[in-house]
């Protein structure tokens, strides 16, 4: 893969003959520097969504040749599916992942979306980020009337495409293409069969909300006998008995005391604040970047809400999982688990699985791989499929397959005892680092969240997270040791013949040794940190384990000898005599302070032995 990555995420109308979605996947992996990520097919919904990443061409190339083999194979007039869509790629998003600006994003979609519409000929809209115009910022405003309505939309002034004729395909249908945040697509089962039961759960979670009805009627809102409707004198709120005399003493209510954009809520729902009259009176939802409607899905015997949440950091899976746990048992029903479709980004797992620790009463301070563990088993992802962690979760922190810290132990030792220079002393330098903060945060975890253990809870919690952080960079340093070392002698392999291979070898091998001083230094260091977080446990963890965090603290101390060794011998042949003196002066303060530390807690511990 490539330091520029872009995630696409289109979705096809077909989600019944694999052999089509086979032949589009196809078109993907066949372009250099793609990668395809997964493949969702929904037989009832007739829909699948692809997720592939890569480099801004290769993502471009993909995601054309995708649309033009969707295009070939998929006719829109014989379509049907419980989901929403407009066209055979009915919509085609470019999310920025990793070292490429929204900017640039931005730019590859209207390049897509200018091939799609003048070499295709198919209609196409630029959505969120991409949008020309704020009123097509909006996915669900863009495909209102879906497929069907394209013939009479397409020959008004306000509809015509960003890019493409204005002329009805009738095979394609019309593209929705653009840059957005990244989407969780997120199910959650209900133990029911009533597709009405979800979209009634489904209309109380949407940013955009629902008809208000009166009288209320609960818990099933929809069953209230009339919907609100707004007229000349009368404009009603949705969420109390209040009735303004204009729209404006309605918004100005609504903003006083909902606390919500009246005028912001229409919008989303297709009504002109202005002149609202003849429209129903809308009741808004719970979660803001959140969208969602209900169905019923054959295949897994069970109707879903079906959610987007279109900004994780501000809506996630676990809000909108609790909100609907809760309306659920007010309506007698049950969350039997949920689903997330296609890929979910590593830190909103992540954060899920912190929730759901600290709801129970647990430290976050404990593995990455426990924390996703729990997110899995809290949401419920294999209620209805399989979920596999190291596949469905994009940025997963992963070691290459050869890395050292991925040995079995016994190979790893093996292989350090070998006449080979690496992995050698600034490896096991950061790996004694790292089992020295991993030894504090086991004696954290073991003493806090117990009875009786109130008084040193948060404490012992904050310890176990900078234990865990800690352990992390350092049992990455164990690679990066030996990858310096192994640079350093690449540069030394460079040839040495002319005046300017000289001057290139000489500079190579330079910021080779400056890497490989700032490698073990950043070793230390760490150890060093982790001998403090020691320092913590010992004073306030479980006096039974109190030689645990000796040993801890005497492998971190380890940690730090070892790394300021390896910077001492590395200086002695760099010629940059301000560079080797702050390094010196540094490493000096290090050993002193760490020993000092040491020797406080060791004091403490063997004074607790006797």
């Amino acid at each position: 893969m490539t330091d520029k990555l872009i995630e696409c995420v289109p979705n096809f109308s077909e989600g019944k003959d694999m052999s089509v979605i086979k032949q589009i996947t196809d078109v993907i992996e066949k372009v250099e520097n793609v990668k395809l990520l997964d493949v969702d097919p929904g037989a009832d919904m007739n829909r699948t969504v692809v997720t592939f990443v890569g480099d801004p061409k290769g993502v471009k190339e993909a995601a054309f040749n995708a649309i033009k083999k969707a295009s070939e194979l998929i006719d829109m007039s014989t379509h049907t599916g419980s989901h929403p869509r407009m066209g055979a790629t009915d919509v085609c998003p470019f999310v920025p992942v990793s070292g490429v600006t929204t900017e640039e994003c931005i730019e590859l979609s209207k390049e897509v979306a200018r091939r799609v519409g003048e070499e295709l000929e198919i209609p196409v809209y630029l959505y969120e980020k991409s949008a020309q115009t704020p009123e097509r910022e909006n996915l669900a405003i863009i495909r209102a009337g879906e497929y069907e309505a394209l013939p009479e939309k397409l020959k008004k002034p306000e509809w015509k495409p960003d890019y493409g004729p204005a002329k009805f395909n009738a095979a394609s249908g019309a593209t929705v293409i653009g840059v957005r945040e990244f989407l969780i697509a997120y199910n959650i089962s209900l133990n029911t069969r009533e597709q009405l039961h979800a979209i009634d759960i489904a209309y109380e979670l949407r940013e955009k909300g629902r008809s208000a009805r009166r009288p209320v009627k609960m818990p099933y809102y929809y069953k209230g006998k009339t919907i609100l409707k707004y007229k000349e004198g009368e404009y009603p709120c949705g969420e109390c008995d209040y009735t303004g005399k204009t729209i404006a003493e309605t918004i100005n209510h609504c903003k006083n005391e909902h606390n919500y954009d009246l005028s912001e809520l229409l919008k989303l729902n297709s009504i002109n604040s202005q002149k609202p009259e003849g429209k129903s009176v809308k009741k808004k939802g719970m979660f803001t970047n959140c969208k969602a409607i209900g169905w019923m899905v054959d295949e897994y015997d069970r109707a879903q809400i079906s959610i987007n949440l279109t900004n994780y950091k501000v809506t996630s899976t676990h809000d909108v999982l609790e909100a609907t746990r809760k309306l659920a048992a007010e309506r007698g029903l049950v969350v039997t688990g949920s689903e997330i479709v296609g890929m979910v980004p590593y830190p909103a797992l992540l954060e899920t699985g912190k929730y759901y620790l600290r709801k129970q009463g647990r430290s976050t301070g404990i593995p990455i791989k426990d924390i996703l563990n729990t997110a899995v088993q809290s949401l419920g992802l294999e209620d209805v499929a399989e979920f596999n962690i190291d596949e469905r979760v994009l940025g997963l922190p992963k070691n290459l397959d050869s890395a050292l810290v991925e040995m079995k132990l016994t190979d790893f030792v093996d292989e350090v005892s070998r006449e080979s220079a690496a992995p050698g002393g600034g490896s096991i330098a950061a790996l004694a680092g790292a089992l020295g903060a991993s030894l504090s945060s086991m004696v954290s975890n073991l003493t806090a969240n117990r009875r009786g253990s109130e008084d040193v809870d948060e404490v012992l919690n904050r310890a176990a997270n900078e234990a865990q952080e800690i352990k992390n960079k350092l049992v990455k340093a164990i690679d990066a040791d030996t990858d310096a070392f192994n640079e350093y002698m690449d540069a030394r392999r460079l040839p040495n013949k002319t005046d300017e291979e000289k001057a290139i070898r000489k500079e190579a091998m330079l910021q080779g040794l400056k890497n490989a001083v700032l490698v073990p230094l950043e070793t230390a260091q760490q150890s060093a940190k982790a001998i403090e977080v020691a320092e913590v446990v010992a004073k306030n963890g479980n006096p039974n384990s109190i030689t645990d965090v000796g040993v801890g603290a005497q492998m971190a101390y380890s940690g730090v000898l070892g790394g300021i060794y390896n910077v001492l011998i590395n200086l002695k042949d760099i010629n940059d005599e301000e560079f080797c003196t702050e390094m010196r002066e540094k490493c000096i303060e290090l050993k002193m302070s760490a020993k000092q530390k040491l020797d406080t807690i060791l004091t403490y511990v063997e004074g607790k032995l006797v």
